[in-house]
């Protein structure tokens, strides 16, 4: 009997390079062993961890500064030692966390328009973990809930507005966690760990709702997401070291829904999922190929689609949400590959020849606007995302920085009596045009200096 060939309008998804003019050029990316993705973005900014004397940095560039950059870049550098991971708020596409080899988690707040001169002081600075810190992740739906995994095997929840740890998950965990992963709504995380375990966790009450020993019987790292209908897909290795590809069903981990194996590489394979289109990437940190497959509720699961390779291997992997996505040429996932000197974007396109809105490509996906506050996740509260049409387009918006600035600081006035409340009201207006006054000093100061810098080198010439 002839295969029949399962129909997917994901069929004939293919990736696409962007030529040589759109790339990030001469970028020292990160040399560090530490399997993260060491590249970060969102509909703003690109973020990449570089190569840094005396500390770690990582570069932040507008989304449309191509080409070849500058050797005096601004970087983001507080921390002392090499930064590990990096992650933008989703709430916010101007805040950044990143996690440092200095056991210190700091959350930075980025300029519109990028950095005019290197950042030194983050807004928060958090510090409770007592080894590295390789994971920062933040909540997908309540504002300033940030999640960090270190080498001390510890979990902590944080609320950045108050720059507290308010959650520690610090005894389930006996060696190092490799991933840490929330699922759609927030209400609960899976990890991986070095003891061969998975375990989804209710975080709030500290209980495992289910655990699984190896997913995978090979040794080498296993990584770990939740997909749709909270089903979790795994990544991991056999015992002959080839990779592997499993989808599991949380309330049953006894056995797979389904297991693949797909290559003998010895790269650890960081998956992507959208749960818009239902397909997952599975890239191969260290090769030089992006696969991807489509999950669905009809066996085999995860059913594959295709393979995006090229010449170069990628050091790590940035990816785009939804809402930065080019609508209009049927642009349904981008990713920002690092090479050893340079960011390559690469774009995964369904090819149709219409120039209409695809309606059933592109569902309401994930918006900036938190569901949730802190407080009210923290009580128990649980809320799927606030989704957003892309039928438009998706423009950032500039007025969002300074409310949601106030918020992710958190800066809780005094209780005053309403006699002083005018009196008050009269101090803070002062203040913010003082502020304002400040920000434009710089500016000016950072103009005049960029000036003198050009001078003098025309100078020398």
């Amino acid at each position: 009997m002839r295969k029949v060939v399962r129909s997917s309008k994901f069929r004939h998804v293919f990736g696409q390079p962007v030529k040589a003019d759109q790339c990030y050029d001469d970028i020292r990316v990160s040399q560090n062993t530490w399997d993260s993705n060491f590249c970060a973005v969102n509909p703003k900014f690109l973020a990449i961890v570089v190569e840094a004397s005396g500390g770690g940095a990582f570069m932040v560039l507008p989304l449309s500064k191509t080409g070849r950059l500058d050797k005096s870049q601004p970087v983001v550098c507080g921390h002392t030692a090499p930064v590990l991971d990096i992650d933008w708020c989703p709430h916010n596409d101007n805040v950044i966390a990143s996690g440092s080899e200095d056991c210190s988690v700091m959350v930075w707040e980025i300029p519109d328009g990028g950095l005019t001169r290197s950042l030194t002081e983050p807004i928060v600075t958090l510090e409770g973990h007592t080894k590295r810190v390789g994971i920062v992740c933040w909540h997908p739906t309540a504002q300033n809930i940030l999640m960090t995994a270190g080498c001390d095997n510890v979990i902590l929840i944080w609320d950045v507005g108050c720059g507290q740890s308010v959650i520690s998950i610090d005894e389930m965990h006996t060696d190092i966690i490799y991933s840490v992963a929330w699922n759609k709504d927030g209400s609960l995380i899976c990890t991986s760990c070095k003891d061969k375990t998975i375990r989804i966790i209710e975080p709030r009450k500290g209980t495992i709702v289910a655990e699984k020993e190896k997913p995978h019987e090979g040794s080498r790292p296993v990584r770990a997401i939740f997909v749709s209908d909270g089903k979790i897909l795994t990544t991991g290795f056999s015992r002959m070291s080839e990779r592997q590809v499993a989808l599991w069903d949380p309330n049953s981990l006894d056995e797979p829904l389904t297991l693949q194996e797909l290559d003998t590489s010895s790269g650890v394979l960081i998956p992507f999922f959208d749960p818009d289109t239902g397909i997952v990437y599975l890239c191969g940190k260290g090769d030089s190929s992006i696969r991807y497959f489509e999950v669905t509720d009809e066996t085999p699961y995860v059913h594959y689609l295709s393979l995006y390779s090229s010449k170069d291997s990628q050091r790590g992997m940035g990816y785009m949400p939804k809402r930065g996505l080019e609508v209009n040429k049927c642009e349904i996932a981008r990713f920002y590959k690092l090479h050893e000197r340079k960011c390559e974007p690469i774009i995964m396109t369904v090819p149709r020849k219409s120039d209409l809105f695809q309606e059933d490509l592109y569902p309401d996906t994930v918006g900036p606007d938190p569901a949730l506050t802190a407080e009210e996740w923290l009580a128990g509260k649980n809320a799927d995302p606030l989704l957003i049409s892309l039928k438009d387009g998706y423009a950032p918006s500039k007025s969002r920085e300074l409310k949601v600035n106030k918020s992710i600081l958190n800066v809780r006035p005094p209780k005053r009596s309403h006699s002083s409340n005018e009196a008050g009201g009269a101090k803070d207006s002062v203040l913010e045009q003082l502020m304002e006054e400040i920000k434009q000093l710089k500016a000016t100061v950072s103009a005049q200096e960029q000036r003198i810098a050009q001078l003098e080198e025309n100078e020398a010439n």
